[in-house]
């Protein structure tokens, strides 16, 4: 089959490049058909379904070590899959995330490393050491999305939940999907009664008085499944879920609120840097808001089967950063893992991650290999054994290797985040290599080195033990920023030593 190159777009006119992104989806489907390039033409296209939760701890699911949490959906996603204990989320914060799962890129590519609303720069008010970085507000046209590589393939795409990868003109529909239910600017359901119908959201239509949200999606998303079953589809449930605000059913609370009460539990609290970290799950509101997210999952799940679709498709379960333990409520613990949502450390950046892929992944295996959120892009891509001739490079490693129960070396995994956060955190780096992670902070330089293997909790700071480690690992930090083009923070001109920081 002749091979039809992409174009490589260089004018940042939104309107020109979403008229050549159209004009690119009509020259590939003259020439490409059919469409959908598969290894094996007698078989069924694979079926991809992604769900994202906004701010789901590593520990939040029962599977991964929850005795609070009721998850019993996502454990049976687990138990008929692969378990990936050693995930990450390219950014501890949302949308940069985000587009390094649409597009395979790390955060410091596509120019989003912070939530997409976040001061920056010259806007910057807060008394700290340093002015963040300024980064790029919406996913770019230019960018190359996951949506855009199945749909000029065939695939029928579908988009339900939270965006927040820019404003009206970058929106999923603008990125390649078919269908989006309620994705758009705002990195939470905050518009009418929140989580509740109606939703005050300009891409979803409010249900019956009361609906609840989580429940709501799947159910949209069961819809498009059930329309599409005999198409090969791309079915994107975004959760806002578990994010802010912190609104459960009142049943749920209210079943959390009795375990909380029957198991003797109280809040214990330890300190990261300046802020108070919850040590224990027992948040009746927070756990009411996971079971909801749970219920959804199987409504999906449930509708995968009942409409026959169960053998030919493959699910993702990935969260899009840390649990969030140290401010905005504090409702998680993400213990045995330090930190939360904003930190480099270990809690603020591994997920829980399932994969279920039918006739490949065996059921109820778990995997170790360290895979980060660049790498879904690659691995649906060969999955669906499609070749596209990409416009920007990538930085994802497909993981298919890994889910076949073989052993694969994934290579180094690399952050930059050049920004305060909500959360507590100063602007930082880290690379893991192996069993070993190596953390930077940009306020003075110091540098942070764990055995992962040996100290999941980032206790024992090894740096002055292992001076060349250090060196080594800190070298190929830099060298990686070079390459990727990080922004990087600046000296705050403003910061008065002897007022309280702003972190």
């Amino acid at each position: 089959m002749k091979s039809i190159p992409f174009l490589i777009i260089a004018n940042k006119n939104p309107d020109y490049c979403a008229s050549m992104k159209v004009f690119r989806v009509l020259l590939l489907l003259a020439f490409l058909c059919p469409a959908v390039v598969q290894a094996d033409q007698k078989t069924k296209p694979l079926n991809f379904v992604f769900f994202l939760v906004d701010d789901l701890g590593w520990s939040d699911l029962k599977t991964f070590g929850s005795s609070f949490y009721d998850t019993p959906n996502c454990d049976r996603l687990a138990a008929s899959g692969m378990k990936f204990t050693s995930a990450y989320a390219a950014c501890p914060v949302c949308s940069p995330t985000r587009a390094s799962i649409m597009t395979g890129r790390y955060p410091t590519r596509t120019g989003v490393t912070d939530y997409i609303g976040a001061a920056a720069g010259k806007a910057w008010r807060r008394n700290t050491r340093l002015l963040p970085a300024t980064y790029t507000r919406q996913l770019e046209l230019k960018e190359f999305t996951l949506a855009e590589a199945l749909k000029e393939n065939g695939y029928a795409t579908f988009f339900a939940g939270k965006w927040h990868l820019g404003n009206e003109g970058f929106w999923p529909e603008d990125q390649g999907f078919d269908i989006n239910q309620g994705g758009h600017h705002r990195g939470g359901p905050y518009g009418g009664k929140k989580y509740f119908s109606p939703y005050g959201n300009p891409r979803l239509e409010d249900g019956p008085d009361g609906e609840h949200l989580p429940d709501r999606l799947a159910i949209e998303t069961v819809k498009f499944m059930a329309a599409n079953k005999n198409k090969p589809f791309l079915a994107y449930l975004s959760f806002y879920s578990v994010h802010t605000p912190l609104i459960s059913r009142t049943d749920l609370r209210d079943k959390y609120l009795a375990r909380k009460k029957e198991r003797g539990l109280e809040a214990k609290w330890g300190k990261e840097h300046n802020r108070q970290v919850r040590l224990v799950q027992e948040h009746a509101v927070y756990g009411g808001m996971v079971e909801a997210m749970d219920l959804a999952v199987g409504k999906v799940l449930d509708g995968l089967n009942e409409h026959g679709l169960e053998d030919n498709t493959v699910v993702f379960f990935m969260s899009d950063n840390g649990g969030l333990s140290t401010s905005e409520g504090h409702p998680t613990s993400n213990l045995p893992l330090r930190g939360g949502k904003g930190w480099m450390y270990e809690g603020g950046i591994r997920e829980p991650m399932m994969v279920r892929w039918p006739g490949v992944t065996k059921p109820g295996s778990v995997n170790d290999t360290p895979v980060t959120s660049t790498d879904f892009f690659p691995t649906i891509m060969e999955m669906a054994g499609l070749k596209p001739q990409l416009p920007l490079p990538i930085d994802g490693v497909s993981f298919t290797t890994a889910l076949r129960g073989k052993p694969q070396d994934r290579g180094a995994l690399y952050w930059h985040y050049p920004h305060y956060g909500n959360q507590g955190n100063a602007p930082t780096a880290a690379v893991r290599e192996g069993d070993w992670k190596l953390i930077e902070w940009y306020e003075d330089g110091r540098l942070e080195l764990f055995n992962l293997a040996d100290d999941i909790g980032e206790k024992t700071n090894l740096a002055t033990k292992h001076p060349d480690k250090v060196k080594a690992l800190a070298a190929k930090l830099a060298a990686w920023r070079k390459e990727t083009g990080a922004r990087m923070p600046t000296k705050n001109a403003n910061f008065d030593p002897g007022k309280r920081e702003g972190r």
